[in-house]
C-alpha cells in the first residue's frame, strides 16, 4: 500500500454546541407539546359531539296536539289506544281478545262523545265519525266468527272512520301510521292504523303478516 493511499488528513469530530444542543431540546419538547395539544383538543371535540348527540336524543319528543286543545286531544289519544287493542287482536287473529278490545273501544268512544256534547263545533265535525266507530264496533261483537274474517270487514269501517276523525280534529304530533294492504279482501285492499312503521297485518295475520306498506302519519 503506497503512503498516499493509507495517509489520509486527519479531521476532528465536532460535538455540537451548547447553544445547539439548547435548541434541539427546546423543539423536542415544543413537539410534544404540540402532539398534547393536539390530542387534548381532539378529546375535547369528540366529548362535545358525544354530549350534544346525548341530549339530542334526550329531548323528548312533541305532545301530541289537536284542534280540541289538551284536554280534548288526551280524549282523542284514548280513543287511539283502544283502537291499537283492537287492531293487535286482530292481527293475532285472536277473536276473544277482540271482543274484550271491541268493548273496551266502544266505552272511550262512548266517553268521546260525551266530552264533546259541551263543544258544538267539534261535535259537529267529530260526531258522523264517531257515530260510525260505534256502529262498527257493535258489529264487530255481535259478529260470532273464531277465525275473524268477518270481524275484519267491520273492522275495515272502523279504520277508516278512525283515519277521517284524526284529521277532522288537525290530530299532529301523535306517531299515528296509516297503512295499506292492496290484497285485502279479494285484491280491494284496506287500510289501517299503526303507532309503528311496521307492517303488522290485522287483515290477514299470520298468513301474511308483513302484506302493506305506509301511506300517511299525523
Amino acid at each position: 500500500m503506497s503512503k498516499k493511499q493509507c495517509c489520509r488528513p486527519f479531521k476532528p469530530v465536532q460535538h455540537p454546541t451548547f447553544a445547539q444542543i439548547l435548541i434541539m431540546r427546546n423543539l423536542v419538547t415544543f413537539a410534544a407539546l404540540a402532539a398534547l395539544l393536539t390530542t387534548s383538543c381532539n378529546s375535547q371535540e369528540e366529548t362535545t359531539t358525544s354530549e350534544t348527540a346525548e341530549m339530542s336524543n334526550n329531548t323528548p319528543a312533541p305532545a301530541p296536539q289537536s284542534s280540541l286543545g289538551e284536554a280534548g286531544t288526551q280524549k282523542l289519544m284514548a280513543v287511539v289506544s283502544d283502537y291499537y287493542s283492537l287492531k293487535d287482536a286482530l292481527v293475532a287473529t285472536n277473536a276473544q281478545q277482540a271482543d274484550e278490545a271491541t268493548t273496551k273501544f266502544m266505552a272511550t268512544v262512548d266517553s268521546m262523545k260525551s266530552y264533546l256534547s259541551t263543544d258544538s263545533t267539534s261535535s259537529q265535525a267529530l260526531m258522523p265519525y264517531l257515530d260510525t266507530l260505534s256502529m262498527g264496533s257493535k258489529q264487530i261483537v255481535l259478529v260470532k266468527d273464531e277465525t275473524t274474517e268477518q270481524k275484519r270487514i267491520h273492522f275495515e269501517k272502523v279504520s277508516d272512520a278512525m283515519f277521517g276523525m284524526l284529521r277532522a280534529a288537525d290530530l299532529r304530533n301523535a306517531g299515528v301510521y296509516r297503512q295499506y294492504c292492496p290484497m285485502a279482501f279479494n285484491d280491494k285492499g284496506a287500510y289501517w292504523l299503526s303507532d309503528v312503521t311496521d307492517i303488522k297485518n290485522p287483515y290477514f295475520g299470520k298468513k301474511m303478516l308483513e302484506c302493506g306498506e305506509v301511506t300517511d302519519s299525523l
